[in-house]
């Protein structure tokens, strides 16, 4: 057997994050929903060896889902009715969420019709179910608004096409590029029309504002835990209406040619069970924290609208997407910050270094013409902390704020 050499194996010992919360303020746009509580804290040390919350697995069915202590079982229910749906799982990411879902509605050679501005991990999961897709357009620069009425030109565009509906028709809540919040009622209603089933990705709006599935129409709604929902990864949330929790979570009808084996309990599109330790029991232990917490999300907006009225002081410094902003996930550009760039002697790295030496990080390195950041869960004097830094950036560049 290879030996590793002992002097590599000490870089594992202790194992060390750049910036913690204690110590910086974090703007990282995927990371500030999923800011572990201190229940969460506490409950990763708990469970944190190996398959954890198995203790009390009940043998008949051997399903996550049915484990009452720790409660998984109620907190499966309270999490459906959270989501203003009737059935849910935990799984390990949005995406797999969304390729479950694509999976169990439809098959290879379907169509599924996506929005423009999906994150690739749908586009990806779509492809993994051999399913092809239509993209809704989006109105360009600087809004970069969905047109929510072209669903229904594409569903008659597959149907024309194809003779059938497609499998299914997903909008992202929330896109990842602009955080552009986007109306679901309006996809949920031309989908209820046509008979369509909708799915809601929720990954950057629920957990940390209310969204209730069934007001806006949704079949299925996916989600992310480590972004949105105070829990470490990997988590992912499925929910669904009950008529679409018997297709998601069909029960295994696999028999053994010779042993006759079966497995008649398990959910099949599942493999069985999904997240069985540390990052399930994170996702409990917020909970309370998440149910509390989007009651605030009016005040959350408005910290992140005062912080784009502040750097949009800067000469040349816009905020890109829907205005007002709707959602804490923000795009900036900058002209300016991006000219200083040209002659800096750090280059695009500059405003990031510039930042941290305030104690302020989460600003992709490298990036000054075009930045995002995400406010969420900030205290009010934070956020004015990060507005005074940028503004003495572009003083000490000798770029004009007004």
């Amino acid at each position: 057997m290879p030996k590793i050499p002992k002097d590599r194996l000490e870089i594992y010992r202790e194992l060390k994050r750049d910036f913690s919360e204690d110590k910086f303020i974090n703007l990282h746009p995927i990371q500030r929903g999923g800011v572990l509580s201190p229940e969460a804290r506490r409950a990763i040390i708990e469970f944190a060896d190996g398959y954890s919350t198995c203790d009390w697995c009940p043998p008949k069915t051997a399903r996550l889902d049915m484990i009452q202590r720790p409660p998984i079982a109620q907190f499966m229910q309270d999490l459906a009715e959270f989501l203003g749906m009737d059935v849910a799982r935990v799984v390990t990411r949005c995406r797999e969420a969304q390729f479950i879902a694509f999976t169990m509605l439809g098959n290879p050679g379907d169509y599924v019709i996506l929005d423009s501005l999906a994150h690739y991990s749908t586009y990806t999961a779509a492809e993994l179910a051999r399913l092809r897709i239509k993209e809704v357009p989006h109105g360009g620069y600087p809004e970069f608004r969905l047109k929510l009425d072209a669903y229904a030109d594409k569903i008659e565009e597959v149907r024309r096409e194809t003779g059938k509906l497609p499998a299914a028709v997903l909008l992202t809540h929330v896109d990842y590029l602009y955080g552009n919040l986007n109306d679901a009622a309006v996809v949920g209603k031309i989908c209820k029309e046509y008979g369509v089933p909708f799915i809601l990705n929720a990954a950057y709006s629920a957990g940390v504002m209310n969204v209730d599935g069934k007001k806006l129409g949704a079949d299925i709604i996916t989600s992310s835990g480590h972004k949105s929902w105070a829990a470490s990864a990997p988590t992912g949330i499925l929910a669904a209406t009950e008529e679409m929790g018997e297709k998601l979570f069909a029960r295994s009808r696999i028999v053994g040619d010779w042993s006759q084996r079966k497995f008649s309990f398990k959910e099949y599109a599942l493999l069985g069970c999904t997240v069985m330790g540390a990052p399930l029991m994170t996702l409990i232990a917020s909970f309370p924290h998440v149910v509390e917490r989007v009651e605030r999300w009016p005040q959350e907006v408005e910290n992140t609208r005062y912080l784009v009225e502040q750097l949009e002081r800067i000469e040349g410094t816009r905020q890109i997407g829907v205005r007002p902003k709707e959602h804490t996930l923000t795009h900036m550009e900058s002209d300016g910050f991006y000219r200083v760039s040209q002659t800096h002697k750090r280059k695009g790295y500059f405003l990031y270094e510039e930042l941290r030496r305030r104690g302020i990080v989460g600003i992709q390195p490298g990036l000054t013409r075009h930045f995002k950041f995400n406010t969420y869960g900030l205290p009010r004097e934070k956020v004015e902390r990060v507005a005074q830094a940028f503004l003495e950036i572009a003083e000490e560049q000798k770029l004009k704020a007004s």
